[in-house]
């Protein structure tokens, strides 16, 4: 055989690989061409092209149909287009994870939110005088009745809420507070390094384990703009500790003639004791101790959206409100369409824990975990295979968020092991779990996958994702 003959007879698979406008003709392309248009088609379809010429090149595989390059495209457009703020499945067992997005909206918020999104709405305009209105005016009267405030507003989160209202009254001016409770919350974001961000002077009083009233008398003077009282829900000091008191607080504020402002952080409107679970301070309780501001966030207890709540007296509130920043940290109107229909069902609070999603994982019972356990169990075991055991078990789950860290709430997941006790084996399942359509987060807790069922309510959803396990479920 020549030279030439030989060239040509190595050239023949590339000749049989079909042209761009014959790929664009088939099935698959057409498919792509209605979900992604005809410019990233055509370009999916030339990368696809160019893999296959590459791979002939380099010995590996053989010619590919029009249909066989179609249908790469279709799957790499399709790969790319994946929106990357996916579903999940929370089976971490922390119901308030701040990396799974906090808070799940009642279905009322959802409604209400789609609505804002579908139309143009009131935000900022008085329907009964025809004129300019105010964004805030949608919720004040709500949360003014829920907590017994004077006057309300609101930002976009609790860390913005407690920026504006120490720029507003502590900029340039000492702001008093307890050396335990300079906090830090998450994303390494803290509270000293807030304050100074807002212009105010931070003034530590007292040690980290014990702040008496004496330390904030003596810390007031003429230029002292506030006090600062952090409700530090993310952590314990426990021992040999002491702190004052929000009313005792209160009255040593109005008697040095500065005002007291109380960060809740993950405030709740209704008192958790009710519903089985440990007392947190509420937002109404703080107010009736006499803070003259309290802070506190939408996404965490309170169950809805994220947005940081300004409430207290009416003077305070106005000068806040006249603050520049506001209208940078303001909500938008799908927020706080959400945030009024969430503060809604709180009027109602015989109905509250069935209708608000957050309150509802919190209050599920041990039995019923239990019977959800044994329903699924049998039904995972097949899908997962005989490399692993799958059974309930008691565990134990938390609020999350920072709320109530020491309390822990008793339930039952399931617990997978892998037979042969390979660490790596479960490691590579739990990979697998996050790859899935609707990713499984979970945990692994001594060397067991631990699906927490707590936040789980759609179970043949669930199922349904898991079942795209089969085929590789051994994971060698």
């Amino acid at each position: 055989m020549t030279q030439a003959a030989a060239r040509s007879d190595a050239l023949t698979p590339l000749r049989l690989l079909p042209a761009v406008d014959q790929v664009l003709k088939a099935e698959a392309a057409r498919a792509a061409l209605e979900r992604h248009g005809r410019q990233a088609t055509t370009a999916a379809v030339r990368t696809a092209i160019d893999e296959r010429r590459a791979a002939l090149r380099a010995g590996a595989g053989g010619p590919a149909s029009a249909e066989e390059i179609a249908a790469a495209a279709l799957a790499r457009l399709d790969a790319a287009a994946m929106p990357s703020l996916r579903p999940v499945f929370n089976l971490t067992g922390t119901v308030l994870h701040t990396n799974l997005g906090r808070a799940v909206f009642a279905e009322e918020a959802v409604a209400a939110a789609t609505r804002a999104m579908r139309s143009a709405v009131a935000l900022e305009y008085d329907l009964d005088g025809g004129r300019r209105g105010e964004r805030d005016d949608h919720v004040r009267n709500l949360i003014c009745e829920l907590t017994g405030a004077e006057d309300a507003t609101l930002v976009n989160n609790n860390a913005a809420a407690v920026l504006i209202v120490l720029n507003t009254l502590s900029q340039g001016r000492p702001a008093v507070v307890s050396r335990g409770e300079l906090i830090e919350i998450g994303g390494a974001f803290r509270m000293p390094e807030i304050m100074r961000r807002a212009g105010a002077e931070l003034c530590e009083v007292g040690t980290t384990n014990r702040t008496h009233a004496r330390d904030y008398r003596d810390a007031i003077t003429p230029a002292t703009g506030l006090i600062l009282k952090v409700h530090t829900s993310n952590y314990r000091i426990e021992g040999f500790t002491a702190e004052v008191p929000a009313r005792e607080l209160a009255q040593i504020a109005s008697a040095g003639g500065v005002p007291l402002v109380n960060d809740l952080g993950s405030g709740t409107l209704a008192d958790l004791a009710r519903y089985g679970l440990v007392h947190e301070p509420t937002v109404k309780e703080a107010v009736a101790e006499g803070a003259d501001i309290v802070t506190f966030s939408g996404d965490k207890l309170l169950g809805g959206p994220q947005a940081g709540f300004i409430v207290g007296r009416r003077e305070l509130v106005a000068r806040i409100n006249k603050n520049p920043m506001k209208r940078a940290l303001r909500v938008d109107k799908v927020r706080l369409a959400a945030i009024e229909a969430t503060l809604r069902l709180y009027s109602d609070p015989d109905r509250l824990a069935e209708r608000l999603p957050t309150l509802r994982y919190l209050t599920r019972s041990a039995e019923d975990l239990a019977a959800q356990a044994a329903r699924l169990a049998p039904l995972l075991a097949p899908i997962l295979g005989a490399g692993f055991s799958i059974q309930p078990e008691p565990c134990r789950s938390q609020i999350g968020s920072g709320a109530l860290p020491l309390e822990t709430l008793a339930g039952v997941g399931l617990a997978i092991r892998a037979r042969d006790g390979s660490g790596g084996r479960i490691a590579r399942l739990a990979d697998a779990l996050r790859r899935l359509p609707v990713p499984v987060i979970g945990r692994i807790d001594d060397q067991a996958l631990v699906l927490d069922l707590r936040c789980l309510e759609d179970e043949a959803a669930f199922v349904a994702s898991v079942t795209a396990l089969e085929g590789a479920h051994e994971l060698a």
